[in-house]
Protein backbone atom coordinates (compact mmCIF):
# COMPACT_ATOMS: atom_id res chain seq x y z
CA UNK A 1 0.00 0.00 0.00
CA UNK A 2 2.58 2.38 0.74
CA UNK A 3 4.69 1.30 -2.51
CA UNK A 4 1.27 2.57 -4.15
CA UNK A 5 1.15 5.94 -2.75
CA UNK A 6 5.01 6.72 -3.42
CA UNK A 7 4.63 5.39 -6.89
CA UNK A 8 1.31 8.03 -7.02
CA UNK A 9 2.96 10.80 -5.29
CA UNK A 10 5.71 10.15 -7.79
CA UNK A 11 3.53 10.37 -10.79
CA UNK A 12 1.80 13.35 -9.78
CA UNK A 13 4.76 15.30 -8.46
CA UNK A 14 6.31 14.92 -11.89
CA UNK A 15 2.90 15.39 -14.25
CA UNK A 16 2.78 18.97 -11.91
CA UNK A 17 6.42 19.57 -13.05
CA UNK A 18 5.62 19.57 -16.19
CA UNK A 19 2.89 22.03 -16.07
CA UNK A 20 3.23 25.79 -16.79
CA UNK A 21 2.26 27.51 -13.71
CA UNK A 22 4.11 28.71 -10.77
CA UNK A 23 2.34 27.26 -8.32
CA UNK A 24 1.45 23.80 -10.05
CA UNK A 25 5.41 23.61 -10.10
CA UNK A 26 5.60 24.60 -6.46
CA UNK A 27 3.06 22.14 -5.70
CA UNK A 28 5.38 19.46 -8.17
CA UNK A 29 8.44 19.93 -6.23
CA UNK A 30 7.15 19.44 -2.44
CA UNK A 31 4.99 16.31 -4.30
CA UNK A 32 8.16 15.12 -5.38
CA UNK A 33 10.46 15.82 -2.24
CA UNK A 34 7.71 13.68 -0.14
CA UNK A 35 7.68 10.90 -2.71
CA UNK A 36 11.83 10.70 -2.23
CA UNK A 37 11.01 10.67 1.58
CA UNK A 38 8.68 7.73 1.32
CA UNK A 39 10.77 5.96 -1.04
CA UNK A 40 13.88 6.00 1.28
CA UNK A 41 11.45 4.99 3.81
CA UNK A 42 10.58 2.10 2.12
CA UNK A 43 14.34 1.46 1.02
CA UNK A 44 15.12 1.15 4.20
CA UNK A 45 12.60 -1.41 5.53
CA UNK A 46 9.62 -1.65 7.66
CA UNK A 47 10.05 -2.43 11.16
CA UNK A 48 7.10 -2.31 14.11
CA UNK A 49 7.78 -2.53 17.84
CA UNK A 50 11.81 -2.28 17.29
CA UNK A 51 13.00 0.76 18.10
CA UNK A 52 16.57 1.43 17.20
CA UNK A 53 18.33 1.72 20.78
CA UNK A 54 17.56 -0.20 23.73
CA UNK A 55 17.01 1.02 27.48
CA UNK A 56 19.00 -0.37 30.12
CA UNK A 57 16.25 -1.80 31.84
CA UNK A 58 15.06 -4.07 28.86
CA UNK A 59 15.69 -7.71 28.01
CA UNK A 60 18.83 -8.46 25.59
CA UNK A 61 17.28 -7.98 21.95
CA UNK A 62 18.69 -8.99 18.66
CA UNK A 63 20.26 -6.91 16.92
CA UNK A 64 19.28 -7.83 13.21
CA UNK A 65 15.97 -7.55 14.29
CA UNK A 66 16.61 -3.95 15.54
CA UNK A 67 15.35 -0.86 13.26
CA UNK A 68 17.94 0.52 11.21
CA UNK A 69 18.48 4.10 12.33
CA UNK A 70 20.26 4.90 8.70
CA UNK A 71 17.45 5.38 6.71
CA UNK A 72 15.48 7.27 9.26
CA UNK A 73 18.83 9.98 9.62
CA UNK A 74 18.30 10.60 6.17
CA UNK A 75 14.57 11.07 5.61
CA UNK A 76 15.25 13.60 8.77
CA UNK A 77 17.57 15.58 6.72
CA UNK A 78 16.23 15.23 3.35
CA UNK A 79 13.15 16.59 5.01
CA UNK A 80 15.07 20.01 6.18
CA UNK A 81 16.93 20.08 2.98
CA UNK A 82 13.45 19.83 1.02
CA UNK A 83 11.74 22.56 3.27
CA UNK A 84 14.91 25.09 1.79
CA UNK A 85 14.51 24.22 -1.55
CA UNK A 86 10.68 24.80 -1.06
CA UNK A 87 11.26 27.91 0.27
CA UNK A 88 13.94 29.01 -2.11
CA UNK A 89 11.42 27.77 -4.96
CA UNK A 90 8.80 29.69 -3.72
CA UNK A 91 10.58 33.46 -3.40
CA UNK A 92 12.22 32.76 -6.49
CA UNK A 93 9.40 32.43 -8.41
CA UNK A 94 7.78 35.16 -5.77
CA UNK A 95 9.96 37.41 -7.60
CA UNK A 96 9.81 36.15 -10.91
CA UNK A 97 6.69 37.22 -10.91
CA UNK A 98 6.96 40.73 -9.54
CA UNK A 99 9.61 41.45 -12.23
CA UNK A 100 7.01 39.69 -15.32
CA UNK A 101 3.41 40.41 -13.92
CA UNK A 102 2.70 36.66 -15.85
CA UNK A 103 2.06 33.04 -14.23
CA UNK A 104 2.68 31.10 -17.30
CA UNK A 105 6.37 30.07 -17.91
CA UNK A 106 6.00 30.15 -21.60
CA UNK A 107 5.38 33.82 -21.58
CA UNK A 108 8.77 34.54 -20.04
CA UNK A 109 10.76 35.31 -22.76
CA UNK A 110 13.43 36.96 -21.96
CA UNK A 111 15.19 36.50 -18.61
CA UNK A 112 17.23 40.14 -18.66
CA UNK A 113 14.30 41.26 -16.82
CA UNK A 114 14.54 38.80 -13.84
Amino acid sequence: MISILTGFLFATGLYLLLHKSFMKLIAGVILFGNACNMFLLIAGGLTRNHPAFVSKSADAVAVDSMADPVPQAFILTAIVIGLGVQAFVIVLLKRIYQTSRTNNLDELTSTDRV
